[in-house]
């Protein structure tokens, strides 16, 4: 009886450890749409009802003290590893939404966004007007 009753529970939390992990929330490996290598790690979380991103970690053998020096706002400067890219998102139906939603440290441009989780990858969006680019992020 006791053993069924342990499958049982470790069963329960491998489903909600699963479920959890289908959500954008959590860290994510974000992946150059140009060239197809990894970049950073972002962690998300929501703040509030708000959906924000900080990365926390730069690609193997990249400067962890590398600044924004493309940032135009209160961001330049700064260090990438700990800086907010994303902020304000608000949750629509299975997707993230927010005007100036992420910033692209490589060019410091704020893009609207939309982020939503697709085959377990996160899809995300950024626009301009009618123009979109969109990246694939992965668990790391």
């Amino acid at each position: 009886m006791k053993k069924h009753f342990l499958v049982l529970v470790a069963g329960i939390a491998i489903s909600v450890v699963g479920f959890a992990q289908s959500g954008v929330e959590g860290r994510w490996k974000t992946i150059d749409d140009e060239t197809g290598k990894m970049k950073s790690i972002v962690e998300i979380s929501v703040v509030n009802g708000k959906l924000t991103g900080k990365i926390v970690e730069l690609k193997p053998g990249e400067d962890p003290n590398k600044l924004c020096t493309a940032c135009t706002d209160y961001r330049k400067g700064k260090k990438l590893v700990g800086m907010e890219i994303i902020s304000g998102l608000t949750k629509d139906g299975e997707e993230w939404n927010g005007d100036d939603g992420i910033m692209d440290p490589e060019n410091g441009k704020m893009y609207d966004c939309t982020l939503w989780v697709e085959d377990g990858k996160l899809q995300v969006r950024g626009y301009i007007g009618f123009f979109f680019r969109t990246q694939t992020w992965v668990r790391p």
